[in-house]
């Protein structure tokens, strides 16, 4: 395990100074009218990751996706139709306003393949390009065109096989909007490691606790000290942590860090089951035979101060999608959908090269149900943090150096927020304005 100095005080902060160094405001995660507000000018009109394209693989896949972020009750259809294009709608029927898709309980998830989607409450059909195809008795209706009534589509775009939707239709492009980050991670083989593990939970904590939490390392020593060794904890309690490099894009981030145990250079720091399985939490041991992923082929974006300690990258794309890249080839995603301003949905993926033996399937299972425990660990703490930050006994908390990203994101949710706000009320003001000389006029 390696550890590195803390740098001098602003070493990293400094880099930005629009940021500045004052105690962060975090009213903006208990505050309703906040959250409601960051609900229309960040998850109304920003890009969301929602899946990969893997999950859609022939003609006529789809999958379901809740959007409660977007608005109660906001449900979309992902699909890909006969040309091979991937398709978003509103998970919602143009006759009754019926949901369209769903299976037992309306409220849940599903997947599937078909040819077309037919409502269940009239029969309406609707092809893979969302066109009404057929009206249960269609001569009963008054002049109806089906040309009128196709399903209303949610933009979609596809960045290195993942899919993202957007509620506006006037949103820059998905490839501008990621920017610097999106760009430099170009060509990195995602579409190898299509074995995926799964994880959801529903957090009481905002979403941006949870982003916090996993935009620095201050906190490892601690929280984390019983997952490693009784030596290691000590040193990590008594040395602390820094990472190898932060930085900035735009509403964007990332905090790239050390190589970790993959694997370690001391078997005995190890748990026998780590030793046994060559894995942990930071990933199975052995590099998976692909292109791609050794020091010299990886994208520029991807550790960027070329460490020759480094592990892992971490890219934070707001609003809400982190995407996690580790040394040995696999790579993690994490999504956090708020539900309320107290309440999120965290959903965790895992992604690794398919298994070729027993041994690689227990060691991806072995880091999957390790990666489990650390993040229960920080769900537990956020929820801790929230009913206390709930109180207003106080709001505003210091940040160190290390905590530059948590500085940034809220610097930024405050900023689409007060963009909206602008926006809105020259809206208002501008529509007053045309009565006013309406009336005159008249």
């Amino acid at each position: 395990m390696a550890f590195f100095p803390k740098p001098a005080v602003g070493s990293w902060t400094e880099n930005w100074p629009e940021l500045g160094t004052a105690p962060v405001d975090y009213t903006d995660s208990i505050d309703p009218e906040q959250w409601k507000l960051e609900q229309q000018a960040i998850f109304r009109k920003l890009w969301l990751h929602v899946g990969r394209v893997e999950r859609l693989p022939k003609t006529g896949s789809y999958f379901t996706r809740e959007m409660p972020s977007v608005g109660p009750g906001t449900s979309i259809i992902i699909n890909k139709d006969k040309d091979g294009t991937i398709r978003a709608f509103y998970n919602l029927c143009r006759h009754r306003g019926n949901k369209l898709v769903w299976n037992d309980y309306p409220g849940e998830e599903t997947s599937g393949s078909c040819r077309q989607f037919t409502c269940k409450y009239h029969a309406w059909r609707y092809d893979l390009k969302g066109d009404l195809t057929f009206i249960q008795q269609e001569q009963e209706f008054f002049d109806v065109d089906k040309a009128d009534y196709p399903l209303k589509s949610v933009r979609c775009e596809v960045w290195e096989g993942f899919i993202f939707v957007n509620f506006d239709d006037d949103a820059e492009p998905l490839e501008d909007y990621l920017g610097e980050f999106g760009q430099g991670l170009k060509g990195y083989p995602f579409h190898e490691m299509t074995e995926v593990y799964s994880y959801r939970s529903e957090i009481k904590a905002n979403w941006k606790l949870f982003i916090d939490a996993f935009v620095e390392f201050y906190h490892a020593p601690i929280l984390h000290m019983k997952q490693a060794t009784k030596e290691e904890a000590e040193k990590l309690a008594k040395v602390g942590f820094e990472a190898l490099h932060y930085d900035i894009k735009d509403q964007h981030s990332m905090i790239s860090s050390w190589g970790g145990m993959s694997p370690p250079k001391d078997l005995n720091m190890v748990k026998p089951i780590e030793r046994i399985l060559h894995s942990g939490l930071f990933g199975p041991w052995d590099r998976p035979d692909i292109k791609g992923i050794l020091p010299d082929e990886l994208p520029p974006a991807v550790n960027p101060a070329r460490q020759p300690t480094w592990g892992q990258d971490s890219f934070e794309f707001f609003p809400n999608f982190t995407l996690l890249l580790w040394v040995p080839g696999w790579y993690l995603t994490y999504n956090y959908w708020p539900t309320g301003v107290d309440t999120h949905i965290f959903e965790a993926n895992l992604y690794f090269v398919p298994p070729k033996n027993t041994r690689q399937r227990l060691s991806q299972e072995l880091a999957a149900v390790t990666f489990k425990e650390y993040a229960l660990q920080d769900a537990n703490t956020l929820e801790a943090t929230q009913t206390q930050i709930g109180t207003r006994a106080v709001t505003e908390f210091p940040l160190c150096d290390q905590e530059i990203l948590l500085r940034h994101l809220h610097h930024t949710a405050h900023k689409y927020v007060d963009k909206y706000k602008l926006e809105k009320a020259a809206a208002e003001a501008a529509k007053t304005n045309g009565n006013v000389k309406d009336g005159a006029h008249v």
